[in-house]
């Protein structure tokens, strides 16, 4: 199987149509054990039974966003656990208030909140990853969206905490590969998830993706998640700073297929 063997933490479970369960569920089938890390009890009370299904053992409580907290979860799944060989980052916040409105009008503590947890969480999760990576090398993944290029409607703030992301993807790439690690993003397109739920139009938006991408259509959790796969097993070996489009081809059009 193709990620028989190997080991990886998955961030951002939030509930059964989250990608970041999509990608679990996934390299789980693909032979892969999967631990969870989570922020609070409510969460818990979520993520607990999607572990269970996958046969999940190890849920960590943390708050990516605090880099103490980010350490010492890699300190007790290095005793619990051991080596690591993938992390999936699939993190991003942004109060309600600056998904609405005008950019320019972004809080500045808004702004910091939502450039820390989205983008800066990656950092802390790389230099914790550092400290379990296998022997052969590991993968980390990152998701993001078109909002980091082109300009969203209502995505505001969070489409810079993207942006940010992506730098920081082939920034920190280029500064960990030595070690074998190889850092990619994945670019994926509008889908349902909670966290989509918050910004203005969102169907409005997976219409009209729809009617003028490519292949006619969104896409689904499962092919973000074969995309994940890809890049933690050993067939994208050769692939490190990369933003990977799932995005039904969207990403190339130039203007509306229907005008």
């Amino acid at each position: 199987m193709l990620l028989k063997g190997k080991k990886g933490l998955i961030t951002g479970v939030a509930n059964s149509q989250s990608i970041a369960w999509s990608v679990a569920k996934m390299a789980s089938e693909y032979g892969a054990e999967c631990i969870f890390s989570y922020q609070g009890e409510v969460l818990k009370k979520r993520v607990g039974p999607l572990a269970e299904e996958i046969g999940c053992k190890a849920l960590y409580e943390c708050d990516l966003s605090d880099e103490g907290a980010v350490f010492d979860m890699f300190d007790k799944i290095k005793k619990d656990v051991g080596d690591l060989d993938f992390v999936l980052h699939s993190v991003g916040f942004a109060n309600r208030e600056d998904l609405k409105g005008r950019y320019l009008d972004t809080s500045p503590a808004g702004f910091n909140t939502s450039l820390s947890v989205s983008s800066y969480s990656l950092n802390s999760l790389v230099k914790g990853f550092e400290k379990v990576v296998s022997n052969n090398g590991g993968s980390v993944v990152a998701m993001t969206y078109y909002g980091s290029v082109k300009v969203v409607p209502s995505y505001n703030v969070m489409g810079v905490a993207k942006a940010a992301l992506e730098a920081g993807v082939r920034y920190i790439a280029s500064e960990v590969g030595q070690k074998g690690i190889r850092v990619n993003a994945i670019s994926a397109g509008p889908i349902k998830t909670l966290a989509a739920s918050a910004i203005s139009g969102f169907r409005s938006m997976l219409s009209h993706v729809s009617e003028s991408s490519p292949l006619r259509r969104n896409v689904t959790g499962e092919d973000i998640a074969g995309s994940a796969v890809y890049l933690f097993s050993d067939l994208s070996r050769g692939v490190t700073g990369e933003i990977h489009y799932v995005d039904c081809g969207y990403n190339i059009m130039g203007v509306p297929i229907k005008i």
